[in-house]
């Protein structure tokens, strides 16, 4: 049974409410990957990189967010519209992370 109601017709034809269905196997893929960069974040810890342990941790932790945000979030699948409020989102921490470490590294440590 078709639904012929104009609302019906236009919803079709500017592609709203499709839904991408994803397999459960694209979900078991991700928590496998995540839990080996869980794994990757434990075993860099125990290693002596200097000033690079931060550095290595935060980038797991950045590949990890963005499996989340592409695949559990649908992002990946979304409009352009979310990708690009995605990323304006993206922009704006980093610009405020990036004030914040320019008045950090800016200040006169040891001169008080």
């Amino acid at each position: 049974m078709s639904d012929n109601t104009p609302h019906a017709a236009h919803e079709q034809e500017h592609g709203e409410h499709e839904h991408h269905i994803v397999s459960p196997m694209v979900y078991l893929t991700i928590l496998i990957l995540l839990l080996v960069f869980t794994g990757l974040t434990v075993g860099a810890s125990f290693l002596e990189l200097g000033i690079f342990n931060p550095v290595v941790a935060i980038a797991i932790a950045c590949i990890k967010a963005t499996l989340v945000v592409l695949f559990f979030m649908h992002v990946k699948y979304s409009s352009r519209l979310t990708m690009l409020t995605v990323g304006c989102g993206l922009f704006t921490f980093l610009a405020l992370i990036g004030m914040t470490l320019a008045d950090y590294i800016s200040r006169a440590w040891g001169r008080w």
